[in-house]
């Protein structure tokens, strides 16, 4: 049907482009880890994205079935390497479930301790990574700066800062320091003398004192940041309904508004760990919290950011009620366990809440300190699969806002 144009001097032109395909990594700074997303754009449209995968494959699983589960313990801080502790902790409650042993409560409230401040340490890059990726530097190098405390707690008590392998079989490898000095950057942040020592357990507790005001000025800063709300606020929008489809978990799941944490829903053998502490787990529609720009929606990018920021929160309620609780808790921080001790023939599957979601690990034994098959599910990976029906229809621009508030680290999806 032709138009007729009231002004002849106008003309009309086919504004219609072909279609392209646009390579998005595998090295893009703005993808968290080796990622490619292959889009298929219309000008400055996303029409479909697929992720590809498997550029840091490194046989983790396979390499667990030719070792003993102590041996198999450092190749799980290589999948999730931001939060190293929780992917050990993980491992070695699947292994405990499978030999049915019991962990005193002094080890439980270690492991507490450590996986909690894991999860501060991990969310802190997320959030100081997210705002690099829209082009905010600030937060990022406050992150980097508090995350540094935290790897030098760590440091004292395993004597690593990335990969740890401190969390084992058992309980810890060490029990928790007792005087060190002071770290360097809390020493600088409190005013404290570089030559100061105190208690390991002091100097969390006076390194969370000094964090958890500091939460506001990240609200400032990022979180209530006008162009952040704009570049996040009703942009990924995922029901709830998507995420349990798409197998989504942690932070992802709840930013959809559903109310599930294996921290309070799992496996006893990991729910224990949280008896008789008092915390909440952090959902949209964040009821009762002020300052929530009135153009989020629930499910978009915005909340999956404000999720983990609340759980800094939550996380530093339950260390604190650890470091309480240690000093009284009954038992030793470890039960003995021999690197050739056999795997019964049977098979188990724990999954435990991790920083990014939830965490499985799956062991098959026959009888050999060797598991027949050893096998680690992604959370990650789920989280990631969405990407694509969340991506149809966005500006390429738009990209780097959807993935960073995912979240995700290729190291566990690449196992």
């Amino acid at each position: 049907m032709s138009t007729t144009l009231e002004d002849p001097r106008v003309v009309e032109f086919d504004v219609r482009t072909d279609e392209m395909l646009v390579n998005m990594g595998p090295q893009h700074p703005s993808t968290h880890g080796v990622l490619r997303l292959l889009l298929r754009t219309d000008g400055e449209v996303i029409h479909e994205c697929t992720p590809h995968i498997g550029y840091l494959h490194r046989s983790a699983e396979k390499i667990g079935e030719n070792l003993t589960g102590p041996q198999w313990i450092p190749y799980t801080d290589r999948m999730d390497y931001l939060a190293g502790m929780n992917m050990n902790l993980g491992m070695a409650l699947a292994f405990e479930k499978l030999l049915g042993m019991e962990v005193p409560e002094k080890a439980m409230t270690l492991r507490l301790i450590i996986s909690e401040l894991g999860r501060i340490a991990s969310h802190l890059v997320g959030m100081g990574a997210y705002g690099l990726d829209l082009g905010s530097f600030s937060p990022f190098l406050y992150a980097f700066r508090e995350r540094e405390i935290v790897l030098d707690l760590f440091e004292e008590a395993c004597g690593a800062r990335l990969t740890y392998s401190y969390l084992t079989i058992g309980g810890a490898t060490h029990d928790l320091p007792g005087t060190i000095p002071i770290p360097p950057g809390l020493a600088a942040l409190t005013g404290r003398s570089p030559d100061t020592h105190m208690a390991w357990t002091d100097a969390v507790r006076l390194f969370l004192d000094w964090l958890e005001p500091r939460i506001q000025e990240y609200h400032t800063l990022l979180t209530r940041n006008a162009i952040f709300i704009k570049r996040t606020a009703a942009i990924g929008v995922m029901s709830g309904a998507m995420a349990i489809d798409y197998g989504c978990t942690g932070p992802v799941l709840r930013g959809s508004g559903i109310d599930h944490d294996l921290r309070r829903d799992g496996d006893p053998i990991f729910t224990r760990m949280y008896e008789g502490y008092d915390w909440d787990v952090c959902v949209a529609p964040f009821e009762g919290v002020d300052g929530v720009p009135p153009d989020v929606v629930l499910g978009d990018n915005w909340s999956r950011f404000f999720v983990r920021m609340l759980e800094v929160v939550q996380a530093i309620r339950l260390v604190r009620q650890g470091l309480d609780k240690y000093p009284s808790a009954e038992g030793e921080y470890r039960v003995p366990f021999k690197m050739s001790t056999k795997l019964p023939a049977d098979e188990c599957y724990l999954e435990t809440e991790c920083p990014r979601g939830q965490m499985g690990f799956y062991i098959v034994g026959d009888g050999q300190a060797e598991p027949l098959r050893a096998r680690a599910k992604s959370s990650c990976f789920c989280n990631l699969s969405v990407t694509g029906p969340l991506c149809e229809g966005i500006l390429i621009a738009d990209i780097p806002s959807i993935v960073g508030s995912l979240d995700v680290v290729m190291g566990e999806i690449d196992r």
